[in-house]
């Protein structure tokens, strides 16, 4: 159905705020309705998960209304794969005039976005953060998973360094995702003619045909690393987000599936190493997935995907208890491709709804988006609050062609999800919030590896906006420099020093942690002295 069907052209947008605060599930409704001019739509839906703090000064936010305007018609050739939503989005109406030059309630910025980081932060509280501190993996275990299928193994052992009884009380970010082990790789057009390999693109193989990709690679310089599209974004937030004498350390952790093979110990001890909690337990007799990433000389990736044991992810307490627990619940993409996922994904969404803990979604892969569409679009508009996609990506949602821009589908989607990111490589990206769009320039880098590019952008923008960093453009900024930084560089993640580097110029350009830049009622930005909120003055 076209997108005019659902959506009639907008002179004057209001905005409803769907308040799920929780106290710890009580919903609220805040319509800005009686701010609408006749005959407008107010197309613009804003999800926001409150979860109330102790004294409960975030239920009079949820208890304010905001007004917005848009000058943004979604063109006819977006379109939304259900005409359901035309009584959800636009059908009511108000008789009364908007009014004009209506101040928002809160000062000194973006208030959308100071809202999104004001729900994003309401539970973190004063308690004291731990940080996760794990024992490097045995060299024996390495060099045994190096060989795949060298020597024996127990798999009710744990690897060297893992405590299985490390449980935190809250977790800053959760992950539900494919856990799979990344071998990685720098290879000639030859190497991708031999295995009739088309450059760039991603494809699922058996057992067998991994092997002998390996066997092939013997000998060339290539690494292992715990992968994953998740894994990545999580290990890039977990290392920014380490403690320092300005912040406490944000704890993350994930959720899914590997087997109890030296590859899936391997790939639990690499996580717990880089300070994310692997929570779920490992499948008896299971093989643990892979994914083969081929580089070439221009920088582009092919990769050979094998799901193992990473197709059996489901809704266990395990992944409830630590919704419960959370502040963003981040979902991968690429569960979308196995079908058994589909249904745990929905009720971790559903759960995370009932718990006031932010939704975000990735959306991964092109391919995975045009087969799963309508699944993607019903968790996207009932369920999630960030939304993360690639150009390619994002207008196989909006199922549009070339001829739209990208600004234009940022704001589309942004009529269903409040917060969206839209990366387009070395072209930039765009950031929409409640119908808000900024282009964000690409950071200057030298291109080796442009894997993992994505991953960094998304946990660039999770961690500017747990971080309290005060402008959308800002976190755009932050967010393109995290990738640029990948991108730089062979490998998905950065260092635990470069991480750490970057965290703290961030902390001095913006002041941060300031007390009084997240205060529960009007907030202001305070910026040090001698210096401004453009990011861009460091070179970002």
């Amino acid at each position: 159905m076209a997108a005019t069907a659902i959506l009639p052209s907008l002179s004057s947008t209001g905005v409803l705020l769907r308040c799920s605060s929780s106290c710890i599930t009580r919903e609220t409704r805040v319509a800005a309705l009686d701010e609408l001019e006749p005959n407008s739509c107010f197309g613009l839906v804003l999800s926001f998960r409150v979860r109330e703090s102790s004294s409960g000064a975030i239920g009079s936010l949820a208890r304010s209304s905001l007004a917005a305007s848009s000058s943004f018609s979604p063109s006819s050739s977006c379109k939304s794969p259900s005409s359901s939503s035309s009584s959800r989005f636009g059908a009511r109406r108000s008789s009364r005039p908007a009014s004009r030059g209506r101040k928002s309630f809160l000062r000194g910025g973006n208030p959308s976005l100071f809202m999104i980081q004001r729900l994003a932060c309401a539970c973190n509280g004063d308690k004291q953060r731990q940080k996760t501190i794990c024992s490097a993996v045995d060299k024996g275990l390495e060099n045994a998973v190096c060989q795949m299928n060298g020597g024996s193994h127990n798999g009710n052992e744990q690897p060297h360094g893992i405590s299985t009884k490390r449980v935190l009380e809250r977790w800053d970010v959760v992950g539900l995702g494919q856990a799979m082990v990344d071998f990685s790789g720098t290879v000639d057009d030859e190497f991708l003619e031999g295995f009739k390999l088309v450059k760039g693109t991603r494809k699922v193989v058996n057992h067998e045909e991994r092997g002998k990709v390996v066997r092939a690679l013997d000998g060339s310089d290539y690494k292992l690393s715990a992968g994953g599209s998740l894994s990545n974004t999580l290990v890039v937030f977990a290392r920014l987000g380490m403690a320092s004498s300005q912040n406490p350390a944000l704890n993350v952790a994930m959720t899914g599936s590997v087997g109890s093979d030296p590859l899936g110990d391997f790939y639990r001890a690499k996580l717990q190493r880089a300070n994310v909690c692997f929570l779920s337990q490992p499948v008896a007799n299971g093989t643990t997935g892979t994914v083969i990433v081929l580089t070439s000389p221009d920088a582009q990736r092919t990769m050979l995907s094998y799901q193992g044991m990473s197709s059996t992810v489901s809704f266990d307490p395990v992944l409830a208890g630590a919704i419960a627990k959370s502040r963003v619940l981040i979902v991968e993409g690429y569960l979308w491709e196995i079908s058994q996922t589909i249904e745990a994904i929905a009720q971790a969404c559903d759960a995370a709804r009932r718990q006031g803990v932010l939704v975000a979604l990735t959306a991964s892969d092109v391919s995975c988006v045009t087969r799963h569409r309508p699944q993607f679009w019903s968790v996207m508009r009932h369920s999630s609050d960030i939304l993360f996609a690639n150009a390619d990506e994002a207008r196989a949602l909006c199922a549009s062609g070339e001829d739209i821009t990208l600004e234009q589908v940022t704001k589309y989607l942004n009529h269903f999800c409040p917060l969206v990111s839209v990366t387009d490589g070395a072209r930039g990206s765009y950031i929409g919030l409640r119908g808000e769009v900024v282009f964000i320039p690409p950071a200057p880098c030298v291109p080796v590896d442009t894997c993992g590019a994505g991953d960094a952008y998304a946990a660039g923008v999770l961690y500017g906006l747990l971080r309290g960093v005060p402008e959308l453009k800002g976190i755009g900024y932050l967010a393109a420099r995290v990738a640029a930084i990948v991108v730089g560089q062979l490998g998905t993640r950065i260092t635990e020093e470069v991480a750490v580097e970057f965290a703290e110029s961030v902390n001095r350009l913006y002041g941060l942690p300031d007390s009084r830049i997240m205060e529960l009622m009007g907030m202001k930005e305070k910026v040090p002295a001698g210096k401004t909120s453009n990011v861009v003055e460091i070179g970002y």
